[in-house]
């Protein structure tokens, strides 16, 4: 989704949120330290396939998501990551990589990491390589209801994200 349409969506629900307007960056990583916000406090979305079925999962900028532990969370027979030729059509408004975690809106399980519940704000990327928003955690769980589970474990420091 575009950063337009997911303003609308959150001042539709009376959310308060910021966008952070930054230069063209990549890697969940690389944003996170170009804007100053630590890696485990910028959530990262990644494509995945539970039973073959596209799905969201969400983890910090600083971690990678584990498959046997999402396979596990989503009571799953087959977990894996998705190319980008398996998503790339669900988000047109969106830049390949940015998409924001709200799978909500585009007919999409999510499923949240529990790391970042440690953390009483979100930050993620708007639908391009050069915005965040950053709201309140429990905002983000009301919009979006994800499932919160286990998919992360720390990583050594100098791991690519």
């Amino acid at each position: 989704m575009s950063l337009a349409t997911l303003k609308q969506f959150l001042d539709s629900k009376q959310t308060k949120y910021i966008v952070i307007s930054h230069s063209v960056a990549y890697t969940a990583q690389g944003i996170a330290a170009l804007v100053h916000v630590p890696g485990k406090e910028l959530a990262k979305t990644v494509i995945v396939k539970i039973d073959g079925d596209l799905a969201m999962a969400v983890v910090p900028a600083s971690r990678h998501v584990d498959l046997p532990l999402l396979k596990h969370a989503a009571g799953a027979r087959s977990v894996e990551l998705a190319s980008e030729a398996d998503f790339k059509d669900r988000f047109p408004d969106c830049e390949t990589g940015a998409m924001p975690p709200f799978g909500n809106l585009y007919h999409m399980r999510v499923i949240a990491d529990e790391a970042l519940a440690e953390d009483k704000e979100i930050a993620f990327n708007a639908g391009t390589h050069r915005e965040l928003v950053r709201l309140a955690w429990a905002d983000f769980l009301t919009l979006v209801q994800p499932k919160i589970a286990k998919l992360s474990t720390k990583h050594v420091a100098n791991e690519a994200a």
